[in-house]
């Protein structure tokens, strides 16, 4: 190997119970559990912390259920839509917590809106202010931060995890932290579509986790995409509940709710442009989006376009698994994955269990965010502080390899723009992932795979472009997981559509689970429902 890429790995700078990689919401709920419970904690974030993320930039509905007959309704209602892969037990249980959560919020100081009533309405949390909220309560907590310091691989002791390498994006240089446990609240991958919010999202927990021996399960719910402004990155879907839809000559485009995203799609992929305007919005209606969704329209303010009163051109936007269901695997109610020491919370943990094949986006995935950061901090705490005294004296290895570590170090080289390039044109159409078939999945597995031998032998960036290297090597790793995975499921299942299979298969209602990183394998998971209706 060249002898530049023999990198000494980094003294452990620092050692603490807990490191919590991420800097979304589930992120800092994880912080705020773990230093609860007593644990020395460090939280690193890609971005900077409060403001990083998809909830950052946005409002957000939560589930905030304390009524029982209203939750006892809700769980009906997503059981029935999940296709018999979500959990009552589940639900239950995110549901309640998210309930104890935002109570703690108000507890705490937080300014909910107060309604007429004289109530706080704690159904709705406003992004920008919620996350800086919660930035000062975790440093307040005690909570150690490090914004801009992505996590770059986990580092093992004797088969746990035990800490991670971050890198410093303000001088390039790694550093070490070793820990009693890790949570990967690092986010889902959205591809880079360019959804408001989602650049940082790009499956970076799921290869260090894959790296460590973590089963995924759920990828192939990952065909989700939120409609957009052609002009704007904003995916909210809210304000298209108002909407009417119709091609560039004026044709409208009928389609029930359950159905409307899939006609778009057609008349996308047909090559036709679709247009959106808000006119079913009353004028009461038109200033209450605007009080709760203020974010979605500034873009055309800024334009001087009226969009109750203009017709606008929209796109789909691919969400992947940021609004998808896909991640690691769960298998304690704790959150903990199958890897000793290794934890997940937030869209890096999957969500079959809670939405089943159905999209998390919403008050599911808010609530989802609370739920898993709180079980995932507090079971960290638990487990390292069952480890005993001398966290930081452990021997430990580094587990990353793509990206960081090629087996032909002499002829390595930094192609990650063209690594991701291919990737997007794999994942991204609408007639690749939204719409999906068997044999356009196997020739663009070939493809990726081709690409992963290629950067498993060769790529390698230095200093700041570690991330981007890694980034690459995610981003391919997560594109050949799902297509693996999608190619298991010959049926069309909530939000993953096969249009050679286009109907639900009672006997496939279970999950597929995936292990392995150079050589993914898929394995079917238990029977949950035996007789869905087909």
């Amino acid at each position: 190997m060249n002898d530049s890429l023999r990198q000494p790995e980094p003294p452990a700078a620092i050692a603490v119970d807990v490191l919590v990689l991420g800097g979304g919401p589930a992120a800092v709920w994880a912080a705020l559990a773990a230093a609860k419970e007593g644990a020395r904690v460090v939280l690193a974030d890609k971005g900077y912390c409060g403001t990083s993320g998809a909830t950052a930039p946005a409002n957000t509905h939560v589930w905030y259920l304390p009524d029982t007959q209203e939750r006892s309704d809700e769980i009906e209602a997503r059981l029935d839509r999940s296709t018999g892969l979500a959990e009552r037990s589940w639900l239950f249980r995110v549901m309640d917590q998210a309930c104890a959560g935002l109570d703690d919020l108000a507890a705490s100081g937080y300014p909910f809106p107060v309604q007429e009533d004289g109530f706080q309405y704690r159904g709705q949390l406003r992004g920008p202010d919620y996350m800086a909220y919660m930035r000062r309560r975790i440093l307040k907590a005690g909570v150690k931060v490090l914004d801009h310091h992505p996590g770059l691989e986990l580092l093992d002791s004797d088969g746990t995890v035990a800490g991670a390498v971050c890198l410093d994006l303000r001088n390039g240089s790694r550093q070490r932290i070793t820990s009693g446990a890790v949570v990967v609240a690092t986010g889902g991958c959205a591809f880079l579509s360019r959804a408001l919010g989602c650049e940082g999202n790009t499956g970076d927990g799921y290869l260090m986790g894959a790296e460590a021996g973590a089963t995924l399960s759920g990828m192939e719910f990952s065909g989700q995409y939120g409609i957009s402004p052609a002009h704007s990155s904003i995916t909210k879907g809210m304000p298209y509940g108002f909407a009417s839809f119709s091609l560039e000559d004026g044709t409208p485009l009928h389609a029930e709710p359950q159905e409307r995203f899939s006609a778009i799609a057609t008349a996308l992929v047909a090559g036709h442009t679709v247009f959106a305007r808000l006119d079913r919005a009353t004028a009461d209606q038109q200033q209450w989006l605007r009080r709760g969704q203020p974010n979605c329209f500034l873009p055309f303010d800024r334009l001087g376009i009226d969009p109750f009163a203009q017709r606008f051109p929209i796109t789909l936007r691919s969400e992947g698994t940021v609004r998808g269901v896909g991640g690691l695997k769960i298998v304690g109610d704790d959150c903990s994955t199958d890897v000793p020491g290794l934890f997940a919370a937030g869209d890096a943990a999957s969500r079959e269990q809670v939405v089943g094949s159905a999209s998390g986006g919403g008050r599911p995935n808010a609530a989802w965010a609370i739920a898993s950061g709180t079980f995932s901090g507090r079971g960290a705490a638990r487990f390292a502080s069952s480890l005993g005294t001398g966290i930081g004296t452990r021997t430990t290895r580094p587990l990353g390899q793509s990206g960081l570590r090629p087996l032909d170090g002499i002829h390595a080289n930094d192609f990650s723009k063209e690594a991701i390039g291919i990737v997007r044109r794999e994942i991204l159409p609408l007639d690749m992932n939204f719409f999906r078939e068997g044999s356009r999945i196997e020739r663009s597995l070939q493809r990726l795979d081709t690409l992963w031998q290629d950067i498993r032998m060769y790529l390698h960036g230095s200093g700041r472009q570690q991330l981007r290297a890694r980034e690459a090597a995610a981003l391919t790793a997560t594109a050949r997981w799902i297509w693996t995975s999608a190619a298991r499921r010959p049926e069309t299942r909530g939000i993953h559509r096969r249009v050679d299979h286009p109907r639900l298969v009672g006997a496939l209602t279970h999950s597929i689970e995936l292990s392995g990183v150079d050589n993914p394998r898929a394995t079917s998971g238990t029977l949950k429902v035996k007789d869905i209706a087909a």
